[in-house]
Order: structure tokens, then C-alpha cells, then sequence
């Protein structure tokens, strides 16, 4: 039995060494980030979610005024900003104090988390660099036929 072992030609092994120079000599393209997550104190984060909040409130508010729409409704309670366009679905919006992010859940996007950008003044999505300003003015626009302008980056 040892002798025929010795006998069986051996498998050649693969040579990785010239393989790689051909399989990472491609690269990808990386686009820079918009946005740039800050630290923030305790302090400004409850200014800047706060500031964000109440001109979302008021938007929304204003808005429910000029659209005449029956099951539009608005409701700001403790941080928590709920938006119900009937058959579009119901928007929450809240800040979340021990990420120091503003939150959002979509019936369109789902869910998501927004931290703060100081250079752009923005709440901005980590994942996919975009604003929430930006995404509420999209969803908005095409769930009520509207040109939205929220007024938050």
C-alpha cells in the first residue's frame, strides 16, 4: 500500500503569486462623501435636533393647511414628530438623544439614522450620504403631487 502512494503522480499546486497581480490590478473608483459626521455635545445636539424638529412641525403644519386633505395629520409630541398622509403611509420623524441622531421611519424608504454635518448644516444618512431635507422633499414631492421644500438640509 506505501508503494503505490508514492507512485501517484502529485497535483500540481496553483501558483498564487503570479494570480494575484492580476486579480487586484483593478481598481474602483471611490466618490468622496458629501457629508462628514461631527461629535456633538449634549448641549447642541438637543439645539440642532430641536431646531430641525420644530421647523419640520411647522412645515408639515403648513402644509396640512394649504392641502385641504382629510386624513392628512400632523402630531408633535416629546421628540417624536408622527405624519399621516392617509393612503401614502405615516411618517415618523425622532431625535434620539443617546445616539445624538435624528431618526426617521418611511413608508416609502423604511427606516433610518441621521447624524449631523456642521460643514453642510445637515442631517445626513451615513449609508447613503444623503439629507434628510433632500429625502422628505423627494418622498413628499411624489406621494402628494407637490414641490416640496422642507426646510432642513
Amino acid at each position: 500500500m506505501w508503494s503505490q502512494r508514492q507512485q501517484q503522480p502529485q497535483q500540481q499546486k496553483p501558483n498564487f503569486s503570479t494570480a494575484s497581480s492580476s486579480l487586484f490590478s483593478h481598481t474602483k473608483s471611490v466618490q468622496a462623501k458629501k457629508y462628514t459626521m461631527v461629535e456633538l455635545d449634549d448641549s447642541k445636539y438637543h439645539n440642532l435636533s430641536s431646531q430641525a424638529m420644530d421647523s419640520l412641525t411647522e412645515y408639515f403644519e403648513d402644509l396640512g393647511d394649504q392641502l385641504e386633505m382629510d386624513d392628512y395629520d400632523i402630531e408633535y409630541s416629546s421628540g417624536v414628530l408622527t405624519l399621516r398622509l392617509g393612503v401614502h403611509g405615516t411618517y415618523v420623524i425622532n431625535k434620539q438623544p443617546p445616539n445624538k441622531q435624528i431618526w426617521l421611519s418611511s413608508p416609502i424608504s423604511g427606516p433610518e439614522r441621521y447624524d449631523y454635518d456642521e460643514t453642510n448644516n445637515a442631517w445626513f444618512c451615513r449609508h447613503k450620504d444623503e439629507s434628510l431635507g433632500a429625502l422628505l422633499n423627494q418622498e413628499i414631492s411624489e406621494a402628494l403631487a407637490i414641490k416640496a421644500a422642507v426646510p432642513i438640509n
